[in-house]
């Protein structure tokens, strides 16, 4: 079912299933590097909750939010941040970023932990295969659009001010060499693997793994993606990305996650659009023929 869905999507698309108690797994471009975007997110979170098994940081440390932190695109966190800051909690931080996808919040948690190469470090050291970890999120927006950061991007709507001032070929050769070689490219394979991982108490404590389970199903984002597609009584944790759109084309489209069927059996998905000119429908019918096969083959 899987291999015939990325048949006939129009688009660069991998697909993913892990039975996280059985141990099957069916992929189709499961290897291929696709763009992952907020799905990057995950990443940071666990690296912070493994700072936090190792003694080395708390969910209740403070972390001041100034503008100096403010990012770009989905940034709730920002209307709170005035005067000499916004005064957050590495649990805050952490409920915002993967509930609500926020990325200054996530942007100030990387900072917090250590910087890309820490994140990049835990995902080297757990060994979770093609899972690259971009430059955060102001670089890579920047990159994939064909600007160089400014700080005056961060308000305002300074950077879709900027990115529409850009000549259509400049925004073409950078849209086009960040679909070819994302700076966050992951392999759907190894995204499915490393959260049936994380669900079998593989990567994080016992205490971080329920922590972050339970955070991922309270997302907010994303709900006519694969959480579409979950009968009443199944559970569903997930993290969606989405990147850039340019002529019709969009730079990533996906969702991740755990699936919990009511008998507790589970699946790690990953669906990961990297780059499609089909319509939001056609992404979301896409994901819900995923779920749909998964749940006929527990049934």
């Amino acid at each position: 079912a899987v291999a015939g869905l990325v048949r006939g999507f129009d688009g660069k698309v991998g697909i993913a299933v892990v039975s996280i108690d059985k141990g099957w797994q069916a992929a189709a471009n499961g290897d291929l590097a696709l763009p992952q975007q907020s799905v990057s997110k995950l990443w940071v979170a666990m690296t912070v909750l493994d700072a936090i098994d190792q003694g080395r940081a708390r969910l209740d440390d403070p972390v001041k939010v100034t503008r100096e932190d403010l990012t770009l695109f989905h940034q709730p966190i920002a209307a709170m941040v005035r005067g000499e800051g916004y005064q957050a909690s590495v649990a805050e931080l952490l409920q915002r970023s993967l509930t609500q996808s926020d990325n200054t919040a996530n942007d100030r948690l990387l900072r917090f932990v250590g910087g890309p190469a820490v994140v990049s470090d835990f995902i080297r050291r757990r060994g979770l295969g093609t899972i690259k970890f971009g430059p955060g999120e102001r670089l890579l927006q920047s990159q994939t659009a064909g600007l160089a950061w400014r700080s005056e991007f961060a308000t305002g709507n300074g950077f879709v001010r900027a990115r529409a001032q850009l000549p259509l070929d400049t925004r073409q050769k950078a849209y086009q060499a960040y679909v070819a070689d994302p700076p966050d490219g992951a392999a759907p394979i190894a995204i499915a693997g490393a959260l049936a991982r994380l669900k079998r108490g593989a990567l994080l404590s016992a205490t971080s793994t329920r922590y972050l389970i339970e955070t991922m199903e309270a997302a907010r984002t994303g709900k006519q993606r694969l959480a579409g597609a979950v009968p009443p009584g199944w559970r569903f944790g997930h993290k969606t990305g989405t990147g850039q759109d340019l002529a019709g084309r969009t730079a990533g489209y996906n969702d991740v996650g755990i699936l919990t069927a009511p008998d507790g059996r589970s699946y790690a998905l990953a669906v990961m659009i990297g780059d499609t000119p089909r319509p939001i429908a056609e992404r979301q019918a896409l994901m819900h023929a995923v779920v749909a096969s998964v749940i006929a083959t527990s049934s």
